[in-house]
């Protein structure tokens, strides 16, 4: 969330900025609101400045055994008015809270203006795609026909977007999600955390879901609760209305959980297979950082999250996304895209971000420099390290072989019992 004071003294920086977005937001409505808001606020102090003042008349009056009646009738009335005005003044200090809510971040200064995806700009790639010398297939074609992927089973148990994975296909979801936690909590030195799957209301529009993207989110009617969409929501919300020691940043926090979105606007987007899923595996990377580290922590956090494709020999690349392709809460986001042989596409499997004090503003995160210093908000980073279906799907699809069997990578091996390669059941 912006800070209705800097969006009030810096009001065409902010307008040129968000406008880099594609987004129109009326903010000459908002400063509207909120003129109002402090007019009202003004009258009531004016008023209550009168009551105080008729206050200590009527109190004089009565020491004197005088009559004070008609100042007591006119302060009832005054009370009134201050009454209808601090209803007035909550509802339109309802409405600027909701209209900043609804307000996404501003893109950081190194972000390249663009309006979509196609104008994300390449930092850098890592290997090459692998030499396969026969026609490589699809992973929902090679996981069938090795039956660890379950499609047909998975939409009779729930629907379509959903996937069953049998045997060695759930084996290395599992290993990949071991592999991956143990890279990052042993050598990267995060701090695992399992959080709830259930979160509230409050949790959700901390990190910015909420009150904009209600419609993505699955939620349960009695008692209200939303199934997390990644582990961002709760991680992130740990520290939700705290005060840090600053002595204790950055604080780096991983976790493994499933996540769960309705994909409301990818109709007809990758719709077979398991790249857009209603549930998925993630493990999540969050930080907490002061201002003045927060960019060298975001490229740190680029690098932890590349770590795990370099150990798994997979070839990807970093895209820097241009204003119009960021997310709602983001301020700067790298985007990491798999190489998919059976496709022969880039897919993202990893967004790290950088959100400065947008989250922490929402949720009341704070940190105290020193032990006399005043609080200021932290910055929250986070990224996905990794999409572990997407891990699993880019396994599959380079690691194939002309028999149809899928080799492991050497790393995952421990993690798979000594298991090499999947395959066929037939074979």
């Amino acid at each position: 969330m912006l800070d209705l004071k800097f969006v009030r003294e810096n009001l065409d920086f902010v307008k040129a900025r968000v406008a880099r977005r594609n987004q129109e937001i009326d903010f000459d409505h908002l400063i509207r609101l909120d003129l109002k808001r402090r007019e009202i606020i003004q009258k009531v102090e004016a008023l209550r400045f009168e009551r105080n003042a008729v206050s200590e008349k009527i109190a004089a009056l009565k020491q004197q055994k005088q009559d004070a009646v008609d100042e007591i009738a006119r302060m009832k009335n005054v009370s009134q008015q201050i009454k209808d005005l601090d209803t007035q003044r909550v509802e339109f200090e309802n409405e600027v809270q909701d209209f900043l809510l609804r307000i996404p971040n501003i893109p950081h200064e190194s972000v390249v203006p663009g309006q979509e995806e196609t104008d994300n700009v390449e930092i850098r790639r890592w290997g090459k795609p692998p030499k396969l010398s026969f026609p490589p297939v699809p992973h929902w074609t090679i996981g069938e026909r090795l039956g660890i992927l379950d499609f047909e089973r998975g939409a009779k148990l729930a629907g379509a977007r959903f996937t069953v994975l049998r045997g060695a296909g759930a084996l290395m979801e599992r290993a990949l999600i071991n592999f991956m936690l143990d890279l990052h909590t042993r050598e990267h030195h995060y701090q695992e955390i399992l959080p709830p799957f259930l979160v509230n209301r409050t949790t959700m529009t901390g990190t910015g879901q909420l009150p904009k993207f209600e419609e993505d989110l699955f939620r349960l009617v009695d008692p209200e609760y939303f199934l997390i969409p990644t582990a961002e929501v709760p991680v992130t919300n740990i520290h939700q209305g705290e005060t840090i020691d600053g002595r204790e940043l950055p604080i780096y926090y991983a976790a493994y959980t499933p996540c769960f979105r309705k994909e409301a606007g990818s109709h007809g987007k990758d719709t077979r297979g398991m790249i857009r899923q209603h549930q998925f595996d993630k493990v999540e990377l969050v930080k907490f950082a002061t201002p003045e580290t927060s960019y060298q922590e975001l490229e740190s956090l680029l690098e932890n999250a590349e770590e795990v494709l370099k150990r798994l020999n997979l070839h990807y690349r970093v895209v820097s996304l241009c204003t119009g392709d960021l997310g709602f809460s983001a301020a700067k986001t790298y985007d990491i895209e798999v190489w998919l042989s059976g496709q022969e596409v880039f897919k993202e499997i990893s967004s790290c971000s950088n959100f400065e004090d947008f989250q922490a503003r929402r949720a009341n995160i704070r940190y105290r420099p020193g032990p006399k210093a005043k609080t200021r908000f932290v910055h929250t980073l986070n990224g996905s390290g990794l999409a572990v279906g997407r891990t699993l799907v880019a396994i599959i699809e380079n690691y194939q072989q002309e028999d149809g069997s899928v080799v492991i990578p050497d790393v995952l091996v421990p993690y798979m019992g000594g298991m090499k390669e999947v395959v066929s059941p037939h074979r």
